[in-house]
């Protein structure tokens, strides 16, 4: 897998310089580079409120703890997701 793919659909792949909380990475994806941009960003964000609630941490320490927030956040997404839609089936057997 080249570093910073973010998925292994095959079709056109979009690779697009973005920074990270001040760190520029080259980013290949087969998303369109606005939906890269967004990912980006999003991470820096997070980093960057994470850094605020945590400044003694490095750079490295902060990508774990950011990285470990956003799966939290996807998990719990992905339970909410799971849950309405066993909601939506039952009612539509009933």
């Amino acid at each position: 897998m080249e570093a910073g793919e973010l998925s292994q659909q095959k079709g056109k792949k979009s690779r697009i310089n973005v920074e990270i909380y001040g760190q520029q990475y080259s980013v290949v994806g087969d998303e369109s580079t606005s939906h890269i941009r967004m990912v980006a960003a999003i991470v820096d964000d997070k980093m960057r409120e994470l850094n605020a609630k945590n400044p003694s941490l490095d750079t490295s320490r902060l990508a774990v703890l950011t990285a470990v927030n956003v799966i939290h956040d996807y998990i719990k997404l992905k339970e909410e997701h799971e849950k309405l839609k066993e909601s939506m089936t039952k009612k539509g057997m009933e």
